[in-house]
């Protein structure tokens, strides 16, 4: 009979997958920025980022403001063997006219308090952390200020609502003057709950409280909160889920005993779902159930007393004891007896079933939200099944004999893919606040460490001026015929004297040699009114054990590739003229003949240093015995990215590259070259200068980390400069700061994982990745084993900040030999090649950096950056070209 008359609360699977997935709709919408603002249930951020990960130590306060009683605690966290918890709390009671009262009253009432408790506990003189649980619906811009939305839980104290709690509580403080308190983070009781339980099992990202109120928060991707900038990364949102169903979404489900309850309380038409499930109001509700019954005569034999008509008479503690298992009908009897309902056996077991049903509809609607909950998270990471750890609190789901029997075992029957912990939190959300300060206190002095760490890679601009001056005078030296042996600049002359007119006609070979990969170009460029260059080109592979072979070997490789080539055009029979960009530092005598000094970028090929490139190249062709071909020119890859502009633009007299390597060249007036005679004309000097600093001149700005990655570089304490800003070193420049800071204890908990151990694992387009705001996409990357341990949230910020000062760094060291006060108007062609992942045009902000950087350290000169699109290989044709007409000249 009781079944039949409390029908509509026993809920089916069916009507709760369907509330679930109204729930998740909501949990949509609270998220979005457009629909947010009338969406009911709030989902508001609570600028928690990160739960414990170990390593919190220190002193703190923790304020508890949520129902009669507000409790504060020290909660002391130190390193001893293992991490302790120390906790001393006052619990204090909050008046109902304070409740009630004004704003100031409420304030001056907590202040109050805590200058007792501080008192007691001897602190007056300090200023610890402090953590405030606040558990009323607030918006939060930041981690210490929350907006009070609306009072909930019977306080109604006036002036609050739409004001910063953390400034009334601050401001109430300060009018005693006789303590001071540093109020670090502003919580709600279910993010607090979160993080006490997140102290002891870290995969809990879900809190919960079912008690005097409800309400849940958990761990959301910044992606979809729309409402805080950011899409890496993870933040604690607060769903203030007891509005769920104000927007009337849940009329369907309400009875007349809801409507009834929401019409008598202090806030009708709000917090709706609130009303139908927490302990506030299941005394209640059972009560008026029970009258009507009465009234029905269905219970009691009709009889209705004062005491069952008296409102909060009969309260949730008594449906719990009633529902006990053994006691449960002898606490029913002497519960209503005290009600004056003279009550039989029957009535009794009549009860003790109304109060099963109503204490199980509450338990299945939580299950129903918290699945929603579930859901999302699964979904969230991508993966069949969930694990996860739900933190739940509160005097119902503690105190109700089955609550949370049946909450876990409803929870797990409607989200069957997701393995769940419940786990209680034994100290309550007041360590919760405290954790949330420990986190906020760890993360600010982290960051106060990383800045200072990472000050070292900001050049001021002062520092940058005499960066500048020094490689002036670098250029200087290499130029002259007495310092160029000793220069660590060599400024070598490339017998490059003439970029293109325009009247360069034929066919030429290019091939290009710089890093891992090997290029072979037919470049048909034809004269005229219409002035075309057509291109073909095949590439080709340089395994590691070439590279670090034999001279022998490497050549033998490169002209197998070129008869492949050849072979690919059907071109064997012709003897064509080629131009071979060789991107190492070469002393030249003519354009056809370039004495290697030293191997760069990886390569270790025996027996090519001070000898000559094109002969050693022709005694390949010869070994072969396949082809002849006329070798014109031998070029860097700057002087060929320079001649490539230059085709397009006339005005093009420098060449720059930031790729795997870095260097410059330009058209230096004949008279400065002293190494080549002749003072007429111009000619194009290579500079060479990865080798700036090799003489101690960059000391004083090398950090660590520069010094670690050269000192374990193939060619130690050479190309420094290059080291510092070229996209070859820039991971692993990361990469020891990554080694470093997670040594600190600021990053993947202080694991240190044997793949971050390995040597340029963390590749230099990664940067590129994390500055384009991929971090997510990154540590999903099968090439990233290193973050095998779960990277905190502070892990992205911090590898964007390492990345983004190292970028910086790049493009300001790169302008140097751009910004010759000489006052003139130029074009400098600005170039990544061969085109690689590790190129540095790839990062956004780096060309953007580096020419602004030009303009401030060369006001007089007015710079335009032209981008090669062809790479230098086409600048090799072009060389050959020029050299070719200028020889038929000549002749």
């Amino acid at each position: 009979q009781i079944d039949k008359y409390l029908y509509a609360m026993r809920l089916s699977d069916e009507t709760l997958i369907d509330i679930m997935a109204r729930f998740r709709r909501e949990m949509k919408n609270g998220l979005s920025r457009d629909f947010n603002p009338t969406a009911t249930v709030k989902m508001l951020p609570t600028f928690v980022r990160s739960i414990p990960d170990g390593s919190e130590k220190g002193d703190f306060i923790a304020l508890d403001l949520g129902g009669s009683y507000f409790r504060i605690l020290r909660v002391k966290v130190s390193h001893e063997k293992k991490q302790t918890v120390q906790m001393e709390s006052e619990i204090y009671n909050t008046p109902e006219d304070i409740m009630h009262g004004s704003g100031t009253r409420l304030f001056d009432h907590v202040a109050e308090c805590l200058g007792d408790f501080m008192e007691k506990q001897q602190i007056k003189d300090k200023k610890l952390p402090v953590g405030f649980t606040f558990s009323f619906p607030c918006r939060q811009s930041k981690l210490d200020e929350g907006i009070l939305i609306t009072w909930t839980k019977r306080f109604k104290a006036s002036g609050v609502e739409g004001a910063d709690v953390v400034r009334l509580l601050n401001k109430a403080i300060k009018k005693r003057g006789d303590y001071d308190a540093d109020i670090m983070a502003v919580v709600n009781d279910t993010v607090g709950t979160m993080m006490t339980c997140g102290f002891d099992d870290q995969r809990c990202e879900v809190g919960l409280i079912i008690g005097t109120g409800t309400n849940a928060c958990y761990m959301e991707e910044m992606r979809h909160i729309d409402l805080v900038e950011g899409d890496e990364g993870r933040m604690c949102i607060n769903t203030e889920w007891g509005a769920f169903g104000d927007d009337g979404s849940l009329e369907d489900i309400r009875t007349e005993f809801d409507r009834e309850i929401d019409r008598g309380s202090l806030n009708p038409g709000k917090q709706l779902f609130e009303k139908m499930v927490s302990g506030m109001y299941m005394g209640e509700l059972v009560r008026l159930i029970l009258v009507k019954m009465a009234k029905e005569g269905l219970l009691f034999e009709g009889r209705i007393t004062p005491e069952l008509l008296t409102k909060g008479k009969f309260e949730t503690k008594h449906v719990s004891a009633i529902e006990k298992s053994k006691e449960g009908l002898n606490k029913a009897k002497e519960i209503l007896t005290r009600l004056g309902v003279e009550p039989s056996h029957e009535d009794c077991i009549a009860v003790q079933h109304v109060c099963t049903i109503v204490s199980f509809r509450s338990a299945n609607l939580v299950a129903s939200t918290l699945g929603a909950i579930l859901n999302q998270l699964r979904d969230n990471k991508g993966v069949g099944r969930l694990r996860t750890t739900v933190g739940v609190d509160g005097s119902l789901y503690k105190m109700h004999p089955q609550y949370a029997r049946r909450l876990h075992k409803t929870t797990r029957r409607l989200v069957p893919d997701s393995e769940v912990r419940f786990l209680l939190s034994e100290s309550g959300s007041g360590k919760g606040a405290a954790m949330v300060t420990a986190v906020a206190y760890r993360l600010a002095e982290q960051h106060r460490l990383i800045d200072e760490t990472l000050a070292e890679f900001k050049l001021t601009h002062e520092q940058l001026l005499q960066v500048k001056k020094r490689m002036r005078a670098e250029m200087e030296a290499g130029l002259k015929k007495k310092t160029h042996e000793t220069a660590k600049v060599k400024m070598l002359p490339t017998f490059v004297r003439s970029t293109p007119d325009g009247t360069e006609n034929g066919d030429f070979l290019a091939l290009d040699l710089g890093g891992t990969n090997f290029r072979v170009l037919l470049v048909k460029i034809r004269s005229g009114k219409r002035r075309t260059v057509e291109m073909h080109n095949k590439i080709y592979a340089i395994p590691i054990e070439v590279m670090q072979g034999t001279g022998e070997e490497l050549f033998d490789h490169i002209v197998t590739c070129i008869s492949d080539f050849l072979d690919y055009m059907g071109i064997k029979g012709a003897r064509l003229p080629l131009g071979f960009t060789f991107s190492f530092p070469c002393k030249q005598t003519s354009l056809d003949a370039g004495i290697l000094l030293n191997w760069t970028k990886g390569f270790k090929a025996t027996d090519c240093e001070g000898e000559d490139v094109v002969y050693l190249l022709r005694e390949g062709i010869k070994r072969r015995e396949e082809f002849d071909l006329d070798v014109v020119a031998v070029v860097n890859d700057t002087v060929g990215t320079m001649m490539t502009c230059a085709y397009e633009d006339p005005n093009c007299e420098i060449g720059l590259i930031v790729g795997t390597g870095s260097n410059a060249c330009y058209m230096e007036e004949m008279r400065n070259i002293e190494m080549v005679d002749g003072e007429q004309g111009r000619m194009c000097v290579n500079t060479e200068w990865g080798a700036f600093g090799d003489n101690g001149c960059l000391d004083d700005i090398r950090t660590i980390y520069d010094k670690a990655v050269d000192d374990y570089s193939l060619n130690a304490g050479k190309q420094r400069y290059e080291k510092m800003i070229s996209g070859m070193y820039l991971g692993e420049i990361v990469r020891n700061i990554l080694i470093d800071f997670t040594k600190r204890g600021f990053l993947f908990r202080g694991q240190i994982s044997e793949t971050l151990k390995t040597r340029h694992i963390f590749e230099t387009k990664f940067l590129s990745q994390i500055e384009r705001d991929s971090w997510r996409a990154l540590l999903g990357s099968p090439e990233v084993i290193l973050v095998s341990v779960r990277a905190c949230a502070c892990a992205e910020g911090l590898v964007a900040t390492s990345s983004e000062v190292i970028v910086m760094l790049t493009a300001k060291s790169c302008i140097l030999v751009l910004s010759s006060e000489r006052g003139s108007t130029t074009k400098a062609c600005a170039v990544v090649g061969p085109p690689s992942p590790t190129a540095i045009v790839f990062f956004h902000s780096f060309s953007r950096i580096m020419h602004q950087t030009v303009k401030d350290l060369a006001p007089n000169c007015d710079v335009t950056f032209l981008l090669s699109e062809d790479g230098s290989g086409k600048g090799a044709a072009l060389i050959t070209a020029v050299g070719c007409r200028l020889r038929d000249a000549e002749q």
